[in-house]
């Protein structure tokens, strides 16, 4: 049994927009809406679990409803931080749930084949992600705005979600780590000494943060899920 937690608990202060980021529309559909279409019609996907904020909670619920999703299993408020509400999300998925997929409603372009590609992944190694290689040069730079070094692009991959764990992996992984900063999943995991697959992702499966990334979201609903 594979369960779903879909992120959906940020409030989007980047955007600088007064709708929660789930809620924000491209082309008349909510962001949230994109990633539940996905997985709620994805064979694999037995149980949903939706994480959201305890301010936007009644209006999230109230946009889902519209539509049939049948996988949905609950709503959960999330934590303080990303990893608190991912932690919430563990905690009410099935105990029957052999494998966990955690992804951020706000990559609303997530195809079917993706979610296929790093499920399988994750069942031949116990735990894979979804990346794409870095197209720009990347540098460290100190406190002083002076450049420390150069890191080698071809080594280097930008991260994306779903990524897909092992049930005790992942729940290993949190109860010995939660309380410590990272910004995915895969670093608990990796912390615990355990190798995790890297599975090409999509330049297109973009994470909405900006109005740029909005703009580029528009554009990308417009021409069709089916091109990713």
């Amino acid at each position: 049994m594979l369960s779903a937690i879909i992120l959906a608990a940020g409030v989007g202060s980047r955007l600088k927009i007064s709708v929660p980021k789930p809620l924000v529309k491209i082309c008349t559909k909510p962001v949230i809406i994109y990633s539940l279409e996905a997985f709620s019609r994805h064979p694999d996907i037995d149980e949903i679990i939706i994480v959201v904020s305890a301010q936007n909670k009644n209006a999230i619920v109230k946009a889902i409803k519209k539509h049939s999703f049948r996988k949905i299993k609950a709503f959960c408020l999330g934590g303080e931080r990303r990893q608190d509400s991912v932690s919430k999300g563990l905690s009410a998925i099935s105990q029957k749930s052999n494998w966990v997929l955690i992804h951020d409603s706000a990559r609303p372009f997530i195809s079917a084949k993706l979610i296929t590609k790093v499920i399988r992944a994750a069942k031949n190694t116990g735990a894979a992600i979804l990346g794409v290689p870095v197209k720009a040069t990347i540098k460290s730079v100190k406190n002083d705005f002076l450049v420390d070094k150069t890191a080698d692009r071809g080594k280097l991959w930008e991260i994306q979600t779903p990524q897909v764990f092992k049930k005790e992996l992942i729940f290993a992984a949190y109860h010995k780590y939660l309380k410590e900063s990272f910004t995915d999943d895969a670093a608990l995991v990796e912390k615990l000494g355990k190798r995790v697959k890297m599975v090409q992702g999509s330049y297109e499966n973009i994470k909405i943060t900006t109005k740029e990334d909005l703009l580029l979201a528009g554009l990308i609903a417009k021409r069709g899920a089916d091109a990713i």
